[in-house]
């Protein structure tokens, strides 16, 4: 039997995958938020591994400012790398959750983080999306979506 990283991190939590798991009415839906919150985790952690191998520093991890969070923020060369991590079954599934909103927020929240950095807003920056599959591989897209 092979494992996808949802099922790797109900495994984790000792969390049940069917409707019967759970310890009564309400448990399946707080289940699942758990294991989304476990499988996003590792779904950081992997592409957080991924970029370390490429040599970029990793700066912040689900970086709060008012304006929202950001997954990860790293430096990448002379770039600041502001990336939103997308895990699902299949690559395209998480490539169509990021939606325009969310482009948005992470514009702001990015504008807000830049505030703290030596150069400010003339940084040099690129927003990536990462997407890792249920089998726990990432994929780095490299300036997924466009400048503010």
């Amino acid at each position: 039997m092979t494992m996808d990283l949802f099922d790797y991190a109900a495994a984790r939590t000792g969390l049940d995958h069917g409707p019967a798991g759970g310890a009564g009415p309400g448990a399946a839906p707080r289940d699942r938020g758990r294991r989304a919150w476990q499988a996003g985790v590792a779904a950081e952690r992997a592409v957080a591994t991924c970029y370390d191998r490429r040599g970029a520093d990793l700066l912040e991890t689900r970086w709060r400012g008012k304006s929202g969070e950001i997954d990860l923020i790293l430096r990448d060369g002379a770039e600041i790398v502001f990336c939103e991590v997308k895990a699902a079954r299949t690559a395209d599934e998480a490539i169509a959750r990021l939606r325009p909103a969310q482009m948005r927020r992470i514009h702001r929240a990015a504008s807000e983080y830049l505030a703290h950095v030596p150069e400010g807003q003339l940084a040099l920056v690129r927003f990536d999306l990462a997407v890792v599959d249920g089998s726990g591989q990432p994929q780095i897209i490299e300036n997924a979506f466009g400048h503010f």
